[in-house]
């Protein structure tokens, strides 16, 4: 005697039994939320970095709500390597180049990097996010979560890129010219702010300091998109949604919806709560929140 129907075998069934116009709804690209939320979100980024500039009376404390957004940027970065922000595609390419900059992860690069990661989420020797393992042990969780290792990681690849050294098989030859450039500018970039300390500290007070203490967070969101999730090709399984508040899902442009996003990567952010509608009853790796999601990962790991 059967409890039920049984649930959906993969994200494919899922989505074809969403009807047409609802699909075509879901994946329709619009300018409007994307520069709205842009908006609110740099424009927090640009208050906080006023206020502490002008350090006004508790300033220091603002350093840490300043970091998570500049952290939480990499959310909209990743989305521009779908196009999907904005139905410009100027826009899109833009934005993703800035905020690459702003979190020292070259945006050219990274698309061919994610676009891989899609193609092959969670399967070992294709997912180019399986080249870093996740930490298997608290040591080496808390060495993770501190963002350190991503710091070095990240200005190492810029190094690589810009003396053309860096030719993974994700990133075809006719793209290496271009991110190649792009790392190069990063790195004047970069020099011409560390110079900039000789005369004033703003850079490291509004940015650099700010983007070190935001970091362990987006770390351990990060670590729940996939971590300890089926080596499958499923996207219902390989991949994670955490239920999380409103306002994580605001800073994170809706990402936590993440089976969403793998099941149906041209959906931009602004319409991921309506295809979880569609999707919630067939999802299957989901966590009740970061903080649990956390718990059960480090019950996992060796001392």
């Amino acid at each position: 005697m059967s409890d039920g129907p049984a649930p959906p075998a993969d994200h494919r069934i899922v989505l074809s039994a969403i009807p047409p116009e609802a699909r075509a709804r879901l994946s329709t690209r619009r300018n409007a939320p994307g520069v709205a939320r842009l908006l609110a979100h740099g424009g927090a980024v640009g208050l906080l970095g006023w206020a502490i500039a002008a350090r006004v009376p508790g300033w220091p404390l603002l350093m840490l709500p300043q970091g998570v957004l500049l952290a939480f940027l990499f959310t909209l970065e990743h989305e521009c390597t779908h196009t999907t922000p904005f139905r410009s595609r100027r826009l899109n390419e833009v934005v993703g180049h800035v905020t690459g900059a702003l979190g020292m992860l070259p945006f050219l690069w990274f698309r061919h990097f994610h676009l891989a990661h899609h193609r092959h989420t969670n399967l070992p020797g294709l997912d180019p996010e399986l080249d870093s393992p996740k930490p298997d042990a608290l040591r080496a969780w808390l060495w993770h979560v501190s963002g350190l290792p991503l710091w070095y990681g990240n200005l190492a690849l810029v190094i690589r890129l810009a003396r053309g050294r860096e030719r993974p098989a994700y990133l075809p030859a006719r793209a290496r010219p271009r991110a190649e450039a792009e790392a190069r500018g990063l790195l004047i970039l970069y020099t011409l702010v560390a110079l900039s300390l000789i005369w004033t500290p703003l850079p490291f007070w509004i940015w650099l300091l700010p983007s070190v203490l935001g970091q362990p967070l987006l770390r351990i969101y990060l670590l729940a998109e996939h971590g300890d999730c089926p080596r499958t090709a499923n996207m219902l399984e390989n991949t994670r949604t955490t239920f999380t508040t409103a306002l994580v899902r605001l800073i994170a442009w809706n990402m936590p919806y993440h089976i969403e996003h793998h099941a149906m990567p041209a959906a931009p952010f602004h319409a991921l709560p309506a295809l979880h509608g569609h999707m919630r009853r067939a999802l299957r790796t989901t966590a009740p929140g970061y903080a649990a999601f956390t718990r059960a990962y480090l019950a996992r790991r060796r001392p």
